[in-house]
């Protein structure tokens, strides 16, 4: 899969995956957590994001990615909810500019991101992700780095949790 993580300078990261880089998105989450805060924290090492949301009392067949909310932990501190967007124009267009990207983090300027009069620059990662299906109420994402050869854990691990 591939995973990216963007959002405007001074704005909150949203989260993407897509089953490759031309297909639509599989899912669209805005965390509560600015850009800033996400680079800052990525400067230091291994960053896991925990997303939690409810589970109902009534067995439904809601897949995992579908939940709308969800509490937010960054390395097992809690810091704010998140919830699943749909895409719009400026989500679609800001993935388009990444697309031939397969590995990186960068700055889209403010034209090339621009959408609706928002002029500000966008901030973004990508990579390729590792899927684990622990069950109908686990998920994980590991993103790979073709560095390290599978000897050192991944720098950047997205679990989300129905409890």
């Amino acid at each position: 899969m591939i995973g990216t993580l963007f959002g405007n300078k001074r704005g909150h990261v949203h989260l993407s995956f897509q089953k490759d880089p031309k297909s639509d998105p599989t899912l669209l989450i805005q965390l509560a957590t600015p850009i800033t805060g996400l680079v800052r924290e990525m400067g230091c090492g291994t960053i896991r994001i925990t997303l939690e949301s409810e589970k109902r009392e009534k067995k439904s067949d809601l897949a995992l990615v579908e939940e709308r909310v969800w509490r937010t932990y960054y390395n097992g501190v809690k810091c704010g909810t998140a919830t699943r967007m749909e895409f719009g124009d400026k989500e679609w267009k800001i993935l388009k500019a990444v697309e031939p990207i397969s590995m990186g983090a960068g700055v889209l300027p403010a034209v090339a991101a621009a959408a609706d009069g928002d002029e500000e620059e966008v901030i973004y990662m990508r990579s390729k992700f590792e899927r684990v299906v622990g069950s109908l109420d686990s998920e994980a994402f590991y993103m790979l780095n073709p560095d390290n050869n599978g000897t050192a854990p991944p720098e950047l691990s997205i679990y989300l949790l129905r409890m």
